[in-house]
């Protein structure tokens, strides 16, 4: 079972966990972050964490196989999909896979820290 109050924020721009760290630690978030996606599957192997916001794209696995990873091995564990490079196609994509949502950057911090307390609580019921 998740622990709602974990996130894991994976993207390969540095900046991305540099911003959100602090803003998600305010709203009671235990946060980890990771520009590696290798490193994250790793990590999502040992715990499941309530949330994960992912990017799309990165070097090695992309943000839809972890998606994916994390569909086959922590189903209750919500994921939002942040990219760069948003199409109608990518997203579909992410929805069909069960992405809770997909959101295109730049994104709004506060909107983002909405989005993961919303998909908290879906962890938590």
């Amino acid at each position: 079972m998740p622990d709602n109050t974990s996130v894991m924020v994976l993207d390969d721009e540095p900046i991305v966990g540099d911003r959100l760290r602090p803003a998600l630690a305010k709203g009671g978030f235990d946060v980890e972050i990771f520009t590696d996606s290798t490193a994250a599957i790793e990590r999502l192997k040992q715990k499941a964490f309530g949330v994960l916001v992912t990017d799309m794209k990165m070097r090695g696995p992309s943000g839809m196989d972890v998606l994916r990873f994390v569909r086959e091995h922590a189903p209750n564990t919500q994921v939002i999909v942040i990219t760069g490079y948003a199409t109608i196609e990518t997203s579909h994509e992410a929805n069909a896979l069960g992405a809770y949502q997909f959101v295109a950057k730049p994104f709004k911090m506060k909107e983002l820290v909405k989005l993961v307390e919303k998909a908290s609580k879906l962890t938590a019921s």
